[in-house]
């Protein structure tokens, strides 16, 4: 099927919202197999290797705000994979073993979205695209 170039193509907002539409997809694909969206399956990989991390601190680190990675949590926390402890004014987040045992399938499975949109894009360009992307959003932010 040939694809038909949009006249909107040469807008930034416009290309950018179909790359992330295309690249969540891929990557729903591929996180399926940990039973957890991308973004929780990442949130929860965060936890895994920053036990004790503060809500703050991962929405800081996932670039979300605060009440997105409330909600995030929120569901890891009714599947047992993460637990809130207060400390004073301080929440800590930490994996329970069920959480920690998902990361091997967590990362493998973002080793199969990266090797699938660079087998796509190239490695060299999907390198270079990304630092071009994260500078953009980095300098709009």
């Amino acid at each position: 099927m040939n694809k038909k170039t949009s006249k909107y193509c040469g807008c930034l907002f416009f290309s950018a919202g179909a790359l992330a539409r295309n690249l969540t997809r891929v990557a729903e694909e591929e996180y399926q197999v940990t039973g957890l969206s991308p973004s929780h399956a990442l949130l929860l990989l965060t936890v895994n290797e920053q036990p004790g991390v503060r809500p703050k601190e991962l929405a800081e680190e996932m670039q979300l705000t605060p009440s997105t990675v409330t909600r995030l949590l929120d569901k890891l926390e009714s599947k047992k994979y993460i637990v809130r402890e207060g400390e004073g004014k301080t929440v800590k987040v930490h994996p329970t073993p069920k959480g920690q045992s998902l990361t091997p399938a967590i990362k493998d499975a973002w080793l199969r979205l990266y090797q699938r949109y660079m087998d796509v894009v190239g490695a060299s360009q999907g390198k270079k695209m990304t630092q071009w992307i994260y500078s953009a959003a980095q300098k709009l932010e």
